[in-house]
């Protein structure tokens, strides 16, 4: 798959012994690293959609820690080599990556499986609660050519 421009996959080593697991997520020397803002959990359940935002200036480094999440990305940036692609990743428990987003790429993600989906998010910048950098739009009615149902092939 090509990737959107400025878009990053890091491929995640899960490490497990006698006594339970250990996984990286994100370290200062990986090439992708900006600096660091916060670190913050969300979750979604089965089936539920959370999206499409983006932001000016932060840029977003997304691991799903439990359960499996659709993660979709979409590229609407003036003057970007990528403008109009859509890029999907299957991200969590079955396939640990964290997926590096630039601003002003829109994304969102759904829960996938039989139960609840545990999403951390290592963002540069800190949220500012007063004047927040994020912009949204509705998940299903909007311009993105994409489509959050199941597809069955």
């Amino acid at each position: 798959m090509e990737l959107i421009h400025g878009v990053k996959v890091k491929k995640l080593r899960v490490i497990p012994d006698e006594r339970g697991r250990l996984m990286e997520m994100l370290r200062a020397d990986d090439d992708f690293f900006i600096k660091f803002g916060q670190v913050y959990m969300t979750t979604v359940y089965p089936g539920v959609v959370k999206a499409w935002h983006y932001h000016r200036i932060q840029y977003d480094n997304f691991c799903v820690v439990k359960g499996m999440v659709k993660l979709a990305l979409y590229d609407d940036r003036e003057g970007s080599p990528t403008r109009g692609k859509v890029n999907e990743f299957f991200m969590g428990e079955y396939n640990p990556i964290l997926v590096h987003i630039p601003p002003l790429v829109y994304h969102g993600f759904k829960g996938i499986g039989i139960k609840e989906a545990i999403v951390i998010n290592i963002p540069t910048e800190p949220y500012n609660r007063e004047t927040p950098d994020e912009y949204r739009i509705d998940p299903h009615d909007n311009e993105i050519p994409y489509d959050w149902a199941r597809r069955d092939y």
